[in-house]
């Protein structure tokens, strides 16, 4: 079966671990609200849009969408932010258990040790977001996306880099535009389960911060 990290712990203001000589610190950003008409979460590179959700959905709603930022420090040089994860808050309750996150016909016992599912980042973001926003998206021709999404110079910080909009109108479902961690990779979405088993949150691990 392959190994699901626990993410309570980065997913912790304050968070600090060294590795390799190299430093991370974490802190949250909350970013907004997400809109969710269906209740059915898709991960995915947005600029791309994949629109195909998750098994398990929630309940429709506006639920709060947070970054995980890491200050990096190489050798005891000056640090650089990178979001190492995204998360979709469901319920305000701690979570007891991690699973990863599963599209319709994919089976977790198929996988080794160190495989994951995921989903590839090929423009370096990444997002969570209802089907519905990710349906309408993918609607949109390039000169839109561009035009809304892909800023003329790139902001250095990345929670200013961040750019957010409704991508259909008619229910308000929304997409944010995040950094995927380093850039391009294939990046796994972990969903937190309540002690009864609820669905407490989703979290994309953009693989910055080294995790037990």
């Amino acid at each position: 079966m392959p190994y699901v990290p626990d993410l309570n712990a980065v997913l912790t203001a304050g968070y600090h671990v060294e590795s390799d000589g190299v430093t991370y610190r974490v802190e949250p950003y909350e970013l907004g609200p997400v809109m969710l008409p269906s209740g059915k979460v898709v991960g995915c590179d947005p600029l791309v849009a994949h629109a195909t959700p998750f098994v398990g959905s929630v309940a429709p709603g506006r639920y709060p969408l947070r970054a995980w930022v890491a200050l990096v420090h190489a050798d005891g040089g000056e640090g650089q932010r990178w979001i190492t994860a995204l998360q979709l808050k469901v319920v305000d309750e701690p979570v007891a258990a991690w699973s990863m996150a599963l599209l319709p016909g994919q089976d977790i016992a198929s996988l080794g040790d160190e495989d994951f599912f995921g989903y590839a980042a090929d423009s370096g973001t990444g997002t969570l977001a209802d089907q519905v926003a990710l349906e309408a998206l993918r609607e949109w021709d390039f000169e839109r996306i561009d035009e809304v999404f892909i800023p003329a110079q790139v902001p250095d910080d990345p929670i200013d880099a961040v750019v957010s909009a409704v991508a259909e109108e008619r229910t308000g479902a929304n997409v944010y535009v995040v950094g995927s961690g380093w850039g391009d990779g294939v990046y796994a979405t972990y969903v937190g389960h309540t002690a009864d088993g609820r669905i407490a949150s989703f979290v994309t691990d953009f693989r910055v911060v080294p995790l037990e």
